[in-house]
């Protein structure tokens, strides 16, 4: 079993960091909802949980997004030489290639390029504000929901930006780099 370089990096990108990043909302969801229960007392170590679980949440996002943004959105964008007649090595070029395919890029990949960046930097100011209002969350309602809200919009825009990536990624793989072999197969005879 083979894999190309690039593809690994699109592997760690979406798979590691995006899908990590998607499931963790069901624990940022646990812990905000967690802050309104009435009468249920913090304790120190919960509140650093929580902050800890929220800031990992939001590295993740900008590995997601940093990644995509600096290392794989320029192999997506290359430009193929003049003459090339086998564009699959050059995705953007491919999608466009194509009436059938350039939505693929024209509205996919336009809205996955932006949107993505909603979720570091909501869950960094999620984070932040769990961190700076934790102990007195109960008592603020209005902060909660918006807290709630920031929490929405990051999970929206993960998992808008995973779903077009992912489907970009099959209609248009990144592919290239070094050949890395990750499972040989024994010779039977």
């Amino acid at each position: 079993m083979e894999i190309s370089f690039r593809d690994a990096v699109t592997v760690i990108h979406g798979m590691g960091f995006g899908a990590l990043l998607l499931l963790g909302f069901s624990g940022a969801l646990v812990i905000l909802l967690s802050t309104s229960v009435a009468g249920h007392p913090w304790t120190l170590r919960e509140r650093r949980f929580g902050g800890y679980y929220l800031g990992g949440m939001a590295v993740l996002a900008w590995a997601a997004v940093l990644a995509g943004a600096y290392v794989i959105y320029p192999w997506y964008r290359a430009i193929a030489p003049i003459g090339t007649i086998d564009l699959g090595g050059f995705p953007q070029r491919l999608l466009m290639s194509d009436p059938s395919t350039t939505g693929w890029h024209d509205i996919g990949m336009e809205w996955k390029e932006h949107i993505a960046w909603f979720a570091p930097i909501t869950l960094t100011a999620l984070t932040y504000l769990f961190v700076k209002y934790g102990p007195q969350l109960p008592r603020f309602r209005a902060l909660r929901n918006a807290m709630l809200g920031l929490a929405a919009i990051a999970f929206v825009s993960t998992a808008v930006a995973g779903l077009f990536g992912a489907m970009l990624n099959k209609y248009a793989p990144v592919r290239g780099g070094e050949e890395m072999i990750i499972l040989k197969a024994k010779n039977h005879e």
